[in-house]
């Protein structure tokens, strides 16, 4: 065990497990084998335990890693999750209560009544942005090699998520998955200027724009408690 936490080597091997792990998993091929060989609640369980083992493996590596400072953190940069990270609640907030197409098992909403709404409107990959708009602002603000891998990692696999989502749904839905690419984006609002869709603003609602806001407070609240490095501004 000591041999897999404690230097920066494991944390790079750690973070490669765990990200080079979901896109693994995830991908067509990989993801049917299994499925074919252990039933879909297989993959799932495997999945899911591969995924919670790497993560663990993660937290502990980074934990104990040494602290090699590369860039000097401003303070422009100490503050700067405190300005992006209201965003990315919201985000976090509105994704996991709408129903999305490219959420897991997501392509069953396209035959439901309103398939495309709320949060969707602004981008079908919420969960995504809201996770890498996190991991960027943590890398910036923290500036040591440790958490370039971390936070740098958690954003490959949250940026390129969504292109890999996108592929996988291309290849699997066909002709089904063309409305969706035609009436959403992936870079937020962009479709909305574009003139293919009307952001839906009454369907991601106040409550979740207060949700996040509260998801937000409570992080900032907590952060000493979980952590252990305390950023309540002063």
């Amino acid at each position: 065990m000591a041999r897999m936490i404690g230097t920066m080597q494991a944390l790079f091997l750690a973070v490669v497990a765990f990200v080079g792990g979901h896109f693994i998993l995830s991908s067509v091929a990989v993801r049917q084998g299994i499925i074919k060989a252990i039933g879909q609640n297989g993959f799932r369980l495997v999945y899911s335990g591969l995924a919670l083992a790497t993560l663990v493996w993660v937290i502990a590596a980074y934990g104990k890693a040494p602290v090699i400072v590369l860039w000097p953190v401003s303070r422009g940069l100490w503050y700067l999750p405190f300005f992006i990270l209201p965003f990315a609640c919201i985000l976090l907030v509105a994704a996991v209560t709408t129903q999305n197409v490219t959420m897991i098992a997501g392509e069953r909403f396209l035959d439901g009544p309103r398939p495309l709404w709320g949060i969707i409107t602004v981008t079908r990959h919420p969960m995504l942005w809201g996770i890498g708009l996190w991991a960027v602002a943590h890398l910036l603000a923290n500036g040591d090699q440790a958490s370039l891998l971390l936070f740098g990692g958690i954003a490959i696999l949250a940026f390129g998520g969504m292109a890999h989502i996108d592929s996988r749904r291309r290849a699997s839905l066909g002709a089904a998955w063309g409305p969706v690419e035609l009436t959403t984006s992936v870079i937020p609002f962009l479709a909305a200027l574009q003139g293919r869709t009307r952001v839906d603003w009454a369907g991601i609602g106040l409550s979740r724009v207060a949700g996040g806001l509260g998801l937000y407070v409570a992080l900032i609240l907590t952060h000493g408690w979980a952590t252990g490095v305390t950023i309540v501004p002063t």
